[in-house]
């Protein structure tokens, strides 16, 4: 009896520890489903790398809504990062499990991150491969999927990526590296933006190598089978393509 007795008030609080932490990462994606993501982790973490490391303080960043976005951008990051994105629910099955085939015979390893994946990551979390981290991943992944609409995760997703050294966001790419707004983007640059997201730390979308030129070009050609983003409440228009996995589904 005395050792349940102990045991009560340990209960009590990991009950407590649970509710907290469930009430408060669901009233945070409720809230973030209406409300601009003006920091990030990873934006702290990089602030304290640069004064860690003496280097002056960088972080540009401009919330733009979707609308004021050029309409490639999406389509460019689809086409590069996730061209099933508006089709699966957060995860793409056929793309984890090929990764993971490569992976048991291949030293580098090839990631699997859908675009929900990378906002959740982007917008709750902190960079890494731990199984923790990723667990943490996958349970926000399937809250914004359940919670926001495709058009809003493609907006958090264009607004807080890491898009240059302390550049953040489409905006700040296009003011910092193309001397013009996210809106007035060309096809071509978002394919550039596009190519430098495995790594824009090391790729610069502002001094592009032969390697970035080359998967721009490639990038612009898996354009042509992605639709346009459609509008908040519109649906999928396979006419906007000329064939590739939107073209598959309506048939």
């Amino acid at each position: 009896m005395l050792g349940l007795s102990k045991l009560n008030p340990i209960r009590h609080i990991l009950r407590w520890i649970i509710v907290g932490f469930f009430g408060s990462t669901i009233l945070a994606v409720v809230a973030l489903r209406f409300i601009p993501v003006y920091f990030t982790p990873l934006m702290f973490i990089r602030c304290a790398q640069q004064i860690g490391q003496g280097k002056d303080l960088k972080l540009k960043h401009h919330w733009v809504p979707i609308e004021e976005i050029s309409s490639s951008m999406p389509v460019a990051v689809m086409a590069s990062e996730d061209q099933k994105f508006l089709l699966h629910h957060g995860f793409d099955l056929e793309s984890i499990e090929k990764a993971a085939t490569h992976n048991q015979h291949k030293k580098r390893v090839r990631g699997a991150s859908t675009i929900s994946q990378q906002t959740a990551k982007n917008v709750f979390l902190w960079p890494g491969r731990s199984w923790v981290r990723k667990g943490f991943e996958a349970y926000f992944t399937v809250l914004i999927e359940f919670m926001w609409s495709k058009q809003r995760i493609m907006e958090c997703y264009l607004n807080s990526i890491e898009m240059g050294d302390g550049i953040y966001g489409v905006d700040a790419v296009a003011k910092e590296h193309f001397n013009t707004d996210a809106a007035h983007l060309t096809r071509s640059e978002c394919a550039l933006i596009a190519a430098t997201l495995p790594n824009p730390i090391k790729f610069n979308s502002a001094r592009p190598s032969t390697y970035i030129r080359n998967r721009q070009g490639k990038i612009m050609h898996e354009m042509k089978f992605i639709h346009e983003f459609p509008r908040e409440g519109e649906d999928i228009n396979p006419e906007t393509t000329v064939g590739g996995v939107y073209h598959k589904k309506r048939h």
